[in-house]
Parts: C-alpha cells; structure tokens; sequence
C-alpha cells in the first residue's frame, strides 16, 4: 500500500509528511524544486479496536497496519511537458496506489506561493489538469502499438484498445477517470500504464491555527471541489502536527488538549488515506501480539490468510472468524467458542472490516 503525496510548491507538504513519518530531520527549504527524488516513509494507521482487544487478550507486542507514504516534490503548471522537471516527477506518481493532496488553505507572507496568491480552487485544477494532459499523451501513445497488436488478433490488445479509446473520449470531456467506468478486462488491460487520474485521491486542506475544524472560506471551497469527485478531505494544519510529531508521548496530549483536539489530526489522515486505497482491516490476536492486517475490501478469506503468508492462501482449509462485539461480551475467547459465536468460514467468506480470525491451513 503506497500513497503519493503531491501538490503546488509550498503547500505544506515536506512539513506534513516529516510529521507523518516523526521525522525529526531538517525541513525542505523554501524553494519550488527543492525535492527531486521522492521521500519515502511507513507510517501506522491508529486503530482503536487495537486498544480494545488487548483488554481481554493481553499479548507481548500490539502491530497496528501501515502504509507507505512518498514525498513528491512539488509540481507546477507545464509539468506534463516537462516544467520544472515535471516528467521525472509525474513517473513518482505513476508508481503509487493512491494520491494524497495537499491544498494550501492558509496565509503566510513568509512562505511564498508559487503562483503569486492563496487559491486552493485554482491549485486543485491546476494539478487535476496536469494530471490529466500527462494521462492523456501516455494513452496517445500507447494506442498505435496496441492497435498493431490487436490488428494481429491478441484478444487482451483488443481489450486495452476499447479501454484506451473511451479512457481518451472522458479525458477530453476535462474529468479525470476515476470517473470512468470500465469493465473488468479493459481495466485489467491497461493496468500497466499506472494512469495517475484512475487513481483515488484525498485532499489535505492545510489550515491555519485558528481553523483546526477546516471550516473557513478557503476549506470550505476544497470541500466543495471534492464533493463533485466523491473525495474526502482531512484539513490538518501541518505546522501545528510538526510540533506535536516533535514531542515526548508524555507532552503530545498536554498539547493536544491546549489546542482542543483528542488526537492528532494525523491519525484522522491515516485511516482516511487506508480507505482512499480501498483496504480495510481483520484482526489475529493472541498472547504473542495482536495485530492489525490490511486486506482490500471485497477479499475473499484465503487472499485475506495470504497478507500474513503465501502459504496460508495455498492451503487454506478454513477460517474461526468472531467479532470485537462478541469479545467485549463474553470476555475471553474460549467463551465465544463455548456460546457457539465463533464461526467456521470457508473459502467463499468474503472478509469483514473488524473481523478476528484463526486461519487453519495445510501445506
């Protein structure tokens, strides 16, 4: 799981991925191309089912999920033709599962913005249209040689033509394609070209100190903007976040409660970005640790048995699946199993956010 985080320069959004990631290290100056190659970092996703599991299984080590996140310095308009090293950090994109953007929505006379003013709308597009032309001439020039091979009968060519074709047909209408529907082999087709407008996104709002709930003017445009995409937006102030990343465990909820905030609004980001890729999470728990697993929504027990190893998927036999509910009502597993609430799936169990399971396997 790889999510990029883009943006205009100076959006915020070294300072927001070294507060991600507790990086302690030097800030990027204040430049637009200071980062050429991307940073990259793993980061937990906080999940609160963890805590309340280890009140009846109290294991040696708690394992929450993570995912990877990437730094991609910052891109300008003229990208997709090569602006400020524009080619070289849109292939970062290609490369990544989902984007994570971050919209400047504060004022600071010392951080310059690159187009001149505060215009989170006008950033939005600017990278939605970049974005787009980019996709627009990989699929120009991939539809040649996918043509020539389908002239030749190659069934799957066929496929990624029909896909190339309505794929161009939407970008020229100025949506970006995760509007786009496709069927299941068209989609399949045209995997390898990593279209980045096919990938989920979730907006960052960076807000002031004074906005930590993103309900100002400028937030309120982001929202809108995403709304019309289906698309989340977590406002954070990333200044505030770098300070409590900074601190001692003990000092961070001292600062939290002065700003009136339960946690960090970095944690929100996290499970949001989790989402935006489609995963959610099951859960084994046992007196070694207790462990959160990703697994993408929709999957099946065996693929979900082979995130913890290949060898569970290839001889699956069955899962005992009971949930956190049933645990905080009986108090211990072994009474789950006694009331006769854990239950035995097969291979057909598709998997559920929150489930808890032992998988039984022969190889």
């Amino acid at each position: 799981m790889k999510a990029g985080i883009v943006g205009l320069p100076n959006v915020g959004k070294s300072t927001l991925f070294n507060a991600l990631t507790s990086s302690k290290g030097a800030q990027a100056a204040n430049y637009p191309f200071c980062t050429i190659e991307p940073n990259e970092g793993i980061v937990p996703v906080p999940d609160p089912r963890l805590g309340r599991i280890t009140k009846y299984i109290v294991p040696q080590k708690i394992i929450p999920s993570a995912l990877t996140l990437v730094d991609i310095a910052g891109i300008v308009k003229g990208a997709s033709v090569g602006e400020g090293l524009g080619n070289k950090f849109l292939s970062h994109i290609r490369e990544v599962d989902a984007i994570i953007q971050v919209v400047r929505c504060f004022s600071d006379p010392d951080v310059v913005h690159v187009s001149g003013k505060v215009d989170p709308l006008m950033d939005m597009e600017t990278i939605d249209i970049e974005l787009m032309l980019a996709d627009m001439q990989t699929l120009e020039n991939a539809l040649p040689r996918a043509e020539r091979a389908a002239k030749g009968g190659d069934k799957e060519a066929k496929e990624r033509v029909e896909g190339i074709k309505k794929s161009l047909a939407h970008l020229r209408t100025d949506q970006p394609l995760r509007k786009l529907t496709l069927d299941e082999n068209e989609t399949l087709a045209m995997s390898s070209f990593g279209l980045m407008t096919a990938k989920q996104i979730l907006y960052v709002a960076n807000v002031d100190e004074n906005d930590l709930a993103g309900e100002g003017p400028l937030v309120m445009q982001v929202r809108a903007f995403a709304a019309k995409l289906g698309a989340e937006v977590v406002p954070v102030c990333a200044k505030l976040e770098a300070e409590i990343a900074e601190l001692d465990e003990a000092d961070r909820g001292e600062m939290l409660a002065s700003a009136g905030i339960t946690e960090p609004a970095l944690a929100m980001l996290a499970r949001a970005a989790y989402k935006a890729l489609g995963f959610q999470s099951y859960f084994t728990a046992g007196e070694k640790e207790v462990r959160a697993w990703p697994v993408p929504v929709g999957s099946s027990a065996p693929k979900a048995a082979g995130v913890i190893h290949t060898d569970f998927e290839r001889g699956f036999i069955r899962a005992e699946v009971y949930t956190l509910e049933d645990l905080e009502h009986y108090k211990a597993e072994k009474e789950i199993r006694a009331a006769g609430k854990l239950r035995l799936v097969g291979r057909d169990y598709i998997m559920q956010d929150g489930d808890i399971c032992h998988f039984l396997f022969n190889v």
